[in-house]
């Protein structure tokens, strides 16, 4: 593996829905706690780590949410700048939206790129969701989907265009996100196929499409796109079916030979449901595949 020159920033935002350290917002600090530091300094980086903080006093999962993305996004943008990896390890996947905003500001002549590995598809709108939960709409909001007064209020955010974001994944997208998704220019790469077909197949050929708009890409891994059955659940909305440990690996090594991976996410794990630790496994090994 080769060494980031930069080295790896790590920004840890504990958060779920707003509160801090409980349900997925555990999983941050328990990667922290376990030596994610550790694993990915073993790769010759040098590795710093910040545990984000929401600044205002009262915590409601909307404001919360965008003030923690505001965040995000500054510490990503200065990482980048600088040539340094930022690595994002939160409760929520919707931090994604400050991580591509942080690339965005960093460089502000180029397209983002997102690869986007999820058993949902966090494609809902305030308009389409049935569960009014913030992170069911992660993907929507950075696509420019939803919220546009609130996304005003991120530093540098610009919407990824659609045609920009491959979803792997999605097995457990509603109905209206599937009918959703399939009339937008998001690139769909659902887990059977990757079973079927193998990944430099059908992965593969994602890739290199969105390889031909865009150099540099984020990778948002939402740990529920593995298998519980064969890893572990990764949190209580895991579904059947899904990648294993060793698809996984392989499909970033796939993106890996392709695009350059600018930033990554690291999201949705909450360590109760892994009695195994193999989750806790299977993210080490992918964050340092990411990070180097």
């Amino acid at each position: 593996m080769s060494t980031r020159a930069g080295g790896i920033s790590i920004f840890a935002v504990p958060y779920d829905s707003g509160h801090r350290g409980i349900r997925m917002g555990s999983g941050p600090e328990h990667f922290l706690s376990n030596g994610m530091e550790d694993e990915l300094a073993a790769t010759g980086s040098e590795v710093r780590s910040e545990i984000l903080e929401a600044p205002g006093p009262f915590r409601a999962e909307i404001a919360t949410a965008f003030e923690l993305f505001g965040m995000v996004a500054e510490r990503v943008k200065d990482a980048a700048g600088a040539g340094v990896f930022p690595l994002v390890l939160s409760g929520n996947c919707n931090a994604t939206v400050g991580v591509v905003a942080g690339l965005a500001g960093a460089f502000p002549d180029e397209e983002v790129g997102i690869v986007w590995f999820d058993g949902h598809a966090d494609f809902n709108t305030p308009e389409t969701t049935t569960t009014g939960f913030l992170d069911g709409m992660g993907l929507a909001i950075a696509v420019g989907q939803g919220w546009a007064n609130m996304t005003c209020t991120i530093p540098y955010f610009r919407p990824v265009r659609e045609a920009n974001v491959v979803l792997v994944g999605r097995r457990g997208a509603s109905p209206v996100e599937k009918e959703r998704l399939g009339v937008s220019n998001v690139t769909v790469v659902e887990e059977q196929h990757i079973w079927q077909a193998g990944r430099g197949q059908v992965l593969g050929a994602a890739l290199d499409a969105l390889g031909d708009r865009v150099r540099r890409v984020h990778v948002h891994l939402d740990l529920d796109v593995l298998d519980p059955r064969a890893v572990s659940p990764a949190n209580e909305f895991a579904h059947e079916g899904g990648l294993s440990a060793a698809e996984l690996e392989a499909c970033i090594g796939k993106i890996r030979e392709q695009l350059e991976i600018g930033s990554a996410t690291l999201a949705s794990y909450d360590p109760s449901f892994d009695h195994k630790r193999h989750v806790l496994a299977a993210a080490m090994a992918s964050a340092r595949l990411l990070s180097t």
